[in-house]
């Protein structure tokens, strides 16, 4: 008698389920995307036209409960996390290979592959928002598509405001050692690895910056994993692409305040219109 080989079927991985342990924002629910236009005030969002219906209902929850983690982890009203409405989203359109996730300055577009760009948002939104906030940080002092984080790095004067000032801080111990006169360590380490692999990525300030913010929020007690992971446990963070967790808890003491006081701004300014 002959056994027949076995097939396995791959799962698709966003079928595969994320883990998360924050509360019932939908209180068991299903949401569609027009629910996070609504909710958070997304500019546009476009669903790639192989997504099927069932793919589409997955993703849509586990959006929804990310964004709605994140706004909880950053203590922001909801229109923080679509930047205003400037922000657009798209899912399982086009890509590169080997990309699972990218944030396009022109057009101001986080993409998300349909299968592999789950644990990637938080990272992408940093982008994001580190594009939004150039112009209010610098003023005409950068480009269209210039991230703040970089512009930092060039010097350039910062419009005087307490938030300016706590972004500054940050960048100034992610990217300067203790004393400013020299890059950090953990700057230097990026560069090591660029230099071995004979390119320019892992040291770019906009995603050194990116990588430090999805480690700060991964290290929180809320988990989510498809907004943000493997940024502790992977071959990537064995690597030392991520910054020790020292930096880290310095980083997150400075961008969660920063983030706190632009909610407490915010619902303030708020509640003076409705007055």
């Amino acid at each position: 008698m002959t056994t027949a080989p076995r097939t396995t079927l791959q799962v698709p991985r966003i079928q595969r389920g994320y883990y998360r342990n924050g509360p019932a924002h939908r209180s068991g629910a299903d949401v569609s995307f027009s629910d996070l236009v609504k909710v958070f005030g997304f500019n546009s969002i476009h669903v790639g036209r192989w997504v099927t219906a069932e793919e589409l209902q997955l993703a849509a929850n586990l959006f929804f409960d990310a964004f709605a983690d994140l706004q909880q982890l950053l203590q922001v009203p909801p229109e923080v996390i679509s930047l205003n409405g400037s922000l657009a989203l798209t899912f399982g359109i086009g890509g590169q290979p080997g990309v699972c996730a990218h944030y396009q300055p022109q057009g101001r577009i986080l993409a998300l592959a349909k299968n592999a760009g789950g644990g990637s948002l938080a990272h992408e939104w940093f982008h994001a928002f580190d594009h939004y906030i150039a112009a209010k940080m610098f003023g005409h002092n950068v480009t269209r598509n210039q991230f703040s984080s970089a512009t930092w790095l060039q010097s350039r004067p910062i419009i005087p405001h307490y938030l300016n000032e706590l972004l500054s801080s940050a960048y100034q111990i992610l990217f300067l050692s203790a004393d400013g006169e020299n890059e950090s360590v953990f700057f230097a380490h990026c560069r090591q690895l660029d230099a071995s692999h004979n390119r320019l990525y892992l040291a770019m300030p906009e995603e050194m910056a990116a990588r430090a913010f999805e480690k700060v929020l991964q290290r929180q007690a809320l988990k989510n994993n498809f907004l943000v992971s493997g940024s502790q446990k992977s071959a990537a963070a064995a690597l030392g692409i991520y910054p020790a967790d020292s930096l880290c808890d310095a980083l997150g003491n400075i961008w969660l305040e920063y983030f706190y006081l632009l909610g407490q701004g915010l619902r303030h300014k708020a509640q003076h219109k409705s007055e």
